[in-house]
């Protein structure tokens, strides 16, 4: 139950981290359609069974936190980090290449700048117009022997924003917290489509529902909407618009910085990043160390014993809760001073007693004046207790 537990943190996460990480989300369905009937369980089996591993495609993200405007510019604003805040706030849109488990390109459409995110192999890139400048990153490819033969679908690449990859992360924590039922089919990306509804059985979260599309043709998930309690809209939303599920061009994961461009090379880390800077969340630095207890691709399977997987070891964090009401807490230092001190971010945070606190009406996040922070689906006086229990 502990591993199932710890697969709730990049979850409550992905609306905040994705933001921070200056990435993408999604849109709504569109009309109902006529399918046939399918019960959760066999709508659960076909994402299993997907086979889509190439596609490229465009996806929009809507948020609607709740979160205070922030200053674009004056006195003290950090040129680009603002950009990561705004992702909070609005519609933002996309552009995604997926070719097998090494191949990636995101590009983020913004009215003033393009932001590029590149792996090919063991080649990753970070390139933002908006300073012409270039981050390059070596990507160690483990082998098919160092990964197990008996995981041949792991990727190497890091775990795209895509609505596949956020609905991964939600359906491989469902346990008996979780009520899955099947809304009304529709289409997504003029593609017909399964819905899948998680309501949560815990008054301890803020989240009303999580519903996800389901390709009826080939499993793939096109989009995942997320409500919070009263609410009439989705807080946050990630799908595509349009989706094609043919292999890209093999030249269009090539990429060559522009003539002038700024271009710094990041070393590999060494150890396990903290959750927080894992997976979908990621910024370029971490691409390539996808942790080990990240679910593979869309696979919800039982939990495994409590006594097999110690909780947390590798991070030193704590759990508090289960499922929705789940809090993740974790040491000093686990929150970069770039982020701390990011004056963008210091406007979004509110004081609270002992630190300061950003809340949303999905996630909170509470960091402590000692370095310590805590984070989950839930109200901010649960992370204020489960910050005071320890």
């Amino acid at each position: 139950m502990a591993r199932a537990r710890q697969r709730w943190l990049p979850a409550l996460l992905v609306p905040l981290a994705l933001a921070l990480a200056a990435l993408i989300g999604s849109v709504q369905a569109g009309a109902t359609v006529s399918l046939p009937p399918k019960t959760a369980d066999e709508i659960l089996a076909m994402i299993a069974r997907t086979e889509v591993r190439a596609l490229s495609g465009t996806v929009v993200q809507t948020a609607e936190l709740g979160l205070p405007e922030v200053p674009t510019a004056g006195p003290g604003i950090v040129p680009g980090a603002t950009s990561a805040l705004e992702l909070l706030t609005g519609s933002h849109t996309a552009r995604v290449y997926l070719d097998g488990p090494s191949k990636a390109k995101l590009q983020i459409l913004d009215r003033m700048a393009e932001r590029d995110f590149v792996v090919n192999g063991g080649d990753a890139w970070f390139y933002n117009s908006a300073d012409n400048s270039a981050t390059h990153l070596n990507v160690p490819v483990p082998s098919l022997a160092e990964r197990g033969e008996s995981l041949p679908s792991e990727s190497t690449r890091p775990d795209i924003p895509t609505p596949e990859a956020m609905a991964s992360h939600f359906l491989s924590a469902i346990d008996s917290s979780t009520e899955v039922t099947v809304g009304e089919a529709s289409t997504v990306a003029g593609r017909s489509a399964y819905r899948l509804s998680l309501l949560p059985r815990s008054d301890g979260t803020l989240v009303d529902s999580v519903s996800i599309d389901v390709d009826s043709e080939s499993g793939l998930p096109l989009g995942v909407e997320v409500r919070a309690k009263g609410q009439p809209e989705p807080a946050y939303s990630l799908a595509y618009t349009e989706v094609n599920l043919s292999t890209p061009d093999a030249a269009l994961f090539n990429f060559t910085p522009p003539v002038g461009a700024t271009v710094t090379e990041m070393p590999v880390p060494t150890k396990p990043l903290p959750p927080t800077m894992q997976g979908p969340t990621a910024p370029v630095p971490d691409a390539p160390a996808p942790a080990p207890d990240q679910p593979a691709p869309v696979q919800p399977v039982p939990a495994p014993e409590a006594s097999a997987i110690p909780a947390l070891p590798r991070h030193g964090g704590s759990v508090t809760g289960e499922g929705w009401a789940t809090v993740i807490g974790f040491p000093a230092g686990t929150a970069p001073a770039e982020l701390t001190s990011n004056p963008q971010l210091a406007q979004a945070l509110q004081p609270v007693s002992g630190g300061r606190a950003l809340t949303t009406s999905l996630v909170s996040v509470l960091i402590l004046d000692d370095g310590r922070v805590f984070a989950g689906l839930v109200p901010l006086d649960r992370l204020e207790s489960a910050a005071a229990a320890q």
